[in-house]
């Protein structure tokens, strides 16, 4: 499509989100231009001021808005667990359940030669320092059920071979409400070989 520019370089920055193709793309943009001058500033606003308003805790890696981190606040959480994750997004997914009092660690990231992640560039280091410092009885891997992810899970459990701190990793197998006849090779042998006594 010949668009005027002003709208083709918007449809080029909507594509830049994950899972945005150009059909979609195309219909956010045509739906901003219904918009009023004064939500579009607003938006504008707010993209503008996304990263200023939001830190990395240099402690854990969650973000936060403030100086304190409420994830780090060793009064309310509890310092002998720590969940490790990839991604700060990992974290809000955790809180959402409401299940888990622990801290977090964020890596920033999974183990992918291919591109270009080694463990040298991850903040392993600074998770083995707090592992030494807060006395954690137990670290949780909540990475995806990938080669990267399983590559990075595989890393830590030897990074802490020598370290008296219990490793678990998050249970992967059939989610509920599904049939059995629906479920992949890989999910049914996970399921099956991490069975729990019923």
């Amino acid at each position: 499509m010949h668009y005027p520019r002003p709208l083709h370089t918007l449809i080029d920055s909507l594509k830049k989100l994950p899972g945005v193709g150009t059909k979609t793309a195309e219909r956010f943009a045509f739906q901003m231009l219904d918009w009023t001058e004064g939500e579009l500033k607003e938006f504008a606003d707010h993209l503008s001021h996304l990263k200023s308003q939001l830190t990395s805790c240099s402690t854990c890696g969650c973000l936060i808005e403030k100086e304190s981190c409420q994830y780090c606040n060793l009064d309310r959480r509890d310092p002998s667990q720590i969940c490790v994750v990839s991604s700060p997004r990992d974290v809000f997914l955790f809180e959402e359940s409401h299940l888990y009092k622990g801290c977090y660690h964020v890596t920033n990231g999974l183990i992918s030669p291919l591109e270009e992640r080694y463990p040298q560039s991850m903040r392993f280091d600074a998770l083995k320092e707090r592992v030494i410092k807060q006395e954690t009885k137990e670290l949780i891997i909540g990475f995806d059920s990938t080669i990267e992810g399983d590559a990075t899970a595989l890393y830590l459990k030897e990074l802490f071979a020598d370290h008296p701190v219990k490793i678990s990793r998050l249970a992967f197998g059939i989610p509920v409400g599904s049939s059995l006849e629906y479920i992949d090779e890989g999910t049914l042998i996970q399921s099956f070989s991490g069975r729990t006594h019923f």
